[in-house]
C-alpha cells in the first residue's frame, strides 16, 4: 500500500501542484475621459464578471499584437496605440469546463484607445464599460490586476 501511495504522489499529485503556469496576454485599454483616465472593462462569457480583454498567445504575433487582437475580438477596440512593454503581470486560476483549475500568468499591455467599433466578433457575448481606474480595481477580482489598475 505504501508503494502505491508513493507512486501516486510522485506520478500524479506532486506533478499536478508543480506544473508550470500557462501564459496569457491581456489588454489594459485606456482613454482620456471627461473626468480623467478611464479603463475599458468587459464581462467574461462564462461568469459575467468584470475583466480586461485577454487570451492565449497567437502564433505569429508578439505580446502587444496579441493584446490588440484580443481587444478587437472581445471589445471592438480600434484606432489605437499599443505600448511595447507590459505594464505588469497578474496570476489567476482559470477554471476549465471540467472544473480543473489551471494556473495562468497574464502579461498586461496598455493600449490607448481612440475608437470602439459597434460591430466586432464577440459583440453579443459580452458587455463593455468605461470606468475610472479606481472603480475598475474594485470591479475585478484579481489582486495583482487591481494593483496595476490603481497604479494608473
Amino acid at each position: 500500500m505504501t508503494d502505491a501511495l508513493i507512486k501516486a504522489w510522485e506520478e500524479v499529485v506532486r506533478p499536478f501542484f508543480l506544473r508550470p503556469k500557462r501564459v496569457q496576454v491581456a489588454a489594459l485599454c485606456t482613454r482620456d475621459g471627461a473626468a480623467g483616465k478611464e479603463v475599458l472593462l468587459i464581462t467574461s462569457r462564462g461568469t459575467g464578471r468584470w475583466i480586461v480583454p485577454k487570451g492565449w498567445p497567437i502564433d505569429g504575433l508578439n505580446g502587444p499584437e496579441t493584446a490588440l487582437q484580443e481587444a478587437w475580438e472581445e471589445a471592438g477596440v480600434q484606432g489605437t496605440q499599443t505600448h511595447k512593454d507590459p505594464v505588469g503581470r497578474y496570476s489567476y486560476d482559470k477554471i476549465k469546463g471540467n472544473g480543473l483549475a489551471v494556473p495562468v500568468e497574464t502579461e498586461v499591455y496598455r493600449i490607448e484607445v481612440s475608437k470602439l467599433a459597434d460591430d466586432y466578433p464577440e459583440v453579443g457575448q459580452r458587455e463593455r464599460r468605461w470606468v475610472p481606474p479606481k472603480e475598475a480595481a474594485k470591479l475585478v477580482r484579481e489582486p495583482q490586476l487591481q494593483a496595476i489598475l490603481l497604479d494608473l
